[in-house]
């Protein structure tokens, strides 16, 4: 199966799950509306796929991988609704839909996106196909990668920094918070799903999830600047114009691809003692560091 297509695949099965766990019966159905709205906005669920392709190759089954699975597409999409706020980066659009907040009002975009967040470890809590020690390890890894030392302080980094110069390392740390903290949670909470994993499959998972989180946002970046708004989803040149610091903004263009690849190798090469077994890993690093949106 092509990558496109266990993109697809997985994204079914989280989105089937979700439909599943969302809450049938509220006091406020408008926000139960809102958190549908922003959990199902046509994201590809990179992250709920890398929690199944690890679990998988690590010998675990699809079924212990859904809550996990959910779980850090609830806080991915959490993030997202208030990204988009106007206090942070205020954007119209959101994969060429309107944001949360344009699509209702900001209290509820809010108040949607700490929902999301709380049901995400409620699935983790309440996971039936975990152990007890199981369970409480999936819920340090999401809190730990989502909060002050993960992706909110990448955030906060980034919107103090906004117009201010910063050096390469600055940058990498940053987006090792704000993005590639929770691809590396992500590949993590797979690894905990399964029966097994040795501290050299563990090591080797986590330098390919550390290359691919940087890649991810060095993509991102790259597609700012040579995408069109209709396909990236937001509008385009977005970045430049609020003078956020960029890979393209430190490095040139050219140097931000050449990142690019080297950051793309270094996943490949991580991969190495999987063998074969790591296929959809090595294509979802490809499709990562391709991707045209």
């Amino acid at each position: 199966m092509e990558i496109r297509q266990q993109l697809k695949h997985y994204q079914s099965r989280v989105d089937n799950h979700l439909e599943n766990c969302l809450p049938s019966e509220s006091i406020d159905p408008l926000l139960q509306e809102s958190m549908r709205y922003s959990l199902f906005n046509g994201g590809k669920r990179v992250r709920p796929a890398l929690v199944y392709l690890v679990n998988q190759i690590l010998g675990g089954t699809d079924e212990a991988a859904d809550n996990a699975a959910a779980a850090i597409e609830c806080i991915h999409s959490y993030s997202l609704v208030h990204d988009d706020l106007p206090a942070m980066d205020d954007d119209d659009l959101r994969r060429g839909k309107p944001t949360c907040h344009i699509a209702y009002d900001e209290a509820t975009a809010i108040l949607a996106g700490d929902a999301l967040q709380c049901l995400a470890f409620e699935l983790l809590a309440n996971d039936q196909q975990q152990s007890a020690d199981s369970k409480i390890k999936l819920i340090q890894l999401l809190s730990q990668a989502s909060g002050h030392g993960g992706m909110v302080v990448g955030q906060s980094f980034d919107l103090r920094h906004v117009g201010k110069p910063l050096t390469l390392e600055q940058l990498e740390a940053m987006h090792q918070h704000k993005t590639g903290a929770l691809l590396l949670c992500a590949v993590h909470m797979g690894a905990a799903c399964g029966p097994r994993v040795s501290k050299e499959q563990l090591d080797a998972l986590t330098r390919y999830a550390l290359a691919i989180g940087l890649a991810f946002q060095v993509q991102d970046d790259i597609l700012d600047i040579e995408g069109d708004s209709e396909t990236i989803g937001k509008p385009q040149g977005s970045d430049l114009e609020l003078n956020k610091p960029t890979y393209p903004a430190l490095l040139g263009l050219e140097g931000a691809k050449l990142k690019l690849t080297k950051l793309h190798h270094e996943a490949i090469e991580a991969l190495t003692i999987f063998n074969e077994n790591a296929e959809p890993l090595r294509a979802l690093a490809d499709f990562i560091v391709r991707r045209d949106h």
